[in-house]
């Protein structure tokens, strides 16, 4: 199977790219880019749901979104980090090749999302080295952009996904387990509350907001924009 993509995005838990960028995952597969998921643990520590139950639900949601595929890197939940997680993510790049990568912003209350941006963004420069040692020939990407899952903070840039919203809204819907989870063994967490789903969608209103749309998602650069000018 040829695992090459335009874009990538990573997850820590499954279904962490739906919640923070599952509109512009959509758009971006709806206007004919090869986009790939790679979620890097199978949240075997949530509180509700199997392993199982959420990779189906994952695999559902790839789907909806428009994803080619949808990789799970199975390291440990809770335990992000580390030289060997690192050659991981490192190999799963170079074998990928993409012009850009989507990954968790920095400042977030969850552990393992902080520790997942401070990984792959580590993992992104050492898949450009040359000379480190591992599967596949050196590569970086054109384009890093940090996005939110829990937390945010003033974006860089804003993409427009009015159009997609209903089907960021129906791949969210796949992960029953997380968001209405049913059975003897189901308990009450953040995320099944109706006010979870609220805070996602009022965030990316209030991102569309500032720009005059419906719904936006927000991303941070680190390198400087460049445009020929000032003018619109």
């Amino acid at each position: 199977m040829d695992t090459s993509v335009d874009l990538l995005a990573f997850g820590p838990h499954p279904d962490d790219i739906e919640i923070g960028i599952g509109g512009t995952v959509s758009k971006q597969a709806r206007c004919g880019h090869r986009v790939g998921l790679c979620d890097l643990t199978r949240g075997e520590l949530g509180s509700n749901g199997t392993v199982d139950e959420r990779r189906s639900e994952a695999e559902a949601g790839a789907e909806v979104l428009g994803a080619a595929w949808r990789e799970n890197l199975e390291w440990p939940d809770g335990e992000i980090g580390g030289s060997d997680q690192i050659r991981s993510a490192v190999e799963f790049l170079r074998r990928t090749r993409p012009a850009t990568v989507l990954i968790p912003h920095w400042a977030d209350r969850h552990p393992d999302h902080v520790a997942a941006s401070q990984l792959l963004t580590r993992a992104v420069f050492t898949s450009g080295l040359r000379k480190y040692i591992g599967a596949g020939d050196s590569w970086r990407p054109d384009w890093v952009c940090y996005y939110f899952i829990n937390g945010t903070a003033a974006p860089s840039f804003v993409v427009d996904v009015s159009d997609d919203y209903e089907t960021k809204r129906r791949a969210l819907d796949c992960h029953r387990s997380q968001f209405s989870p049913e059975g003897t063994g189901a308990v009450s967490t953040r995320l099944t509350t109706s006010r979870f789903r609220q805070l996602i969608e009022t965030r990316d209103a209030g991102f569309g907001v500032s720009v005059g749309v419906a719904f936006a998602e927000g991303f941070i650069v680190k390198e400087p924009i460049l445009r020929s000018g000032v003018m619109k």
